[in-house]
């Protein structure tokens, strides 16, 4: 296990309150740099929310927060500067090509021009779409869509991406293709908050933790709670936990 001074994330008694409605309750959790982090949950169980607190997008109600070693209160606009995210719905400019949406996001993310062009050119080789530079992304299938754009989130080399159920709709193939870039970001040392409805997909991360109800009933890594569950995959700890 890392030690202390490798925690990127740090979650203590965060709570937070729609009126008389709890939708995260007393969350507590550590994320590492470099890790793999799969934050599970059924629809409703409170995970959107809670990214959209950790992202710096929302205030929790009470608790302590802080991301790459910055307060969720008072530094949000470094929270984000250090953040890469990719939302569940496509967040790239179709009307664009895949180098004008390169160049786009890298400038909002404050690369210089010379900075931009170099990792342009390095990270369309990487995806094997040189021969797709200057086509519009519209007329891109959507598995090389989703890869351009958990590209262009980590363009920065932000210290945590954040991934909104990435793969939704791409062929396993693709799929196991899109994990291998999230494998190639946490070698780099970028740590990957994903979540995901896809429960194989759980078995790739490091650690795992499945909120139910805003509470969060499960932590740890994928081994470690099939045998703390008995059970021989992780589809069957998410069924145990969500019946109860």
């Amino acid at each position: 296990m890392l030690n202390n001074r490798d925690i990127v994330i740090n979650v203590k008694n965060l709570t937070k309150k729609f009126g008389d409605f709890i939708a995260n309750d007393n969350l507590n959790f550590e994320v590492y740099k470099g890790e793999i982090f799969g934050f599970l949950g059924a629809n409703g169980a409170g995970k959107t929310t809670a990214m959209k607190i950790i992202c710096g997008l929302s205030l929790p109600t009470s608790g302590e927060l802080t991301v790459a070693g910055y307060n969720i209160y008072k530094q949000q606009d470094k929270i984000k500067a250090n953040i890469g995210y990719m939302s569940q719905k496509f967040s790239l400019y179709e009307d664009l090509t895949v180098f004008e949406n390169i160049r786009f996001y890298a400038g909002i993310y404050g690369l210089s021009l010379k900075i931009i062009l170099r990792r342009a050119d390095d990270l369309i080789k990487k995806l094997g779409m040189e021969n797709m530079r200057n086509t519009l992304v519209r007329s891109l299938p959507l598995g090389w869509r989703q890869k351009l754009a958990f590209s262009i989130a980590i363009i920065h080399k932000p210290q945590i991406v954040f991934l909104d159920e990435p793969t939704g709709g791409v062929d396993p193939i693709t799929r196991r293709q899109f994990w291998d870039l999230i494998y190639d970001a946490a070698n780099e040392g970028i740590t990957v908050f994903v979540t995901t409805h896809y429960m194989d997909e759980a078995e790739y991360c490091d650690r795992v933790s499945i909120m139910v109800e805003g509470r969060i009933e499960a932590l740890g890594s994928p081994q470690e709670l099939k045998s703390q569950f008995d059970v021989q995959d992780m589809n069957s700890v998410f069924i145990k936990l969500a019946r109860g």
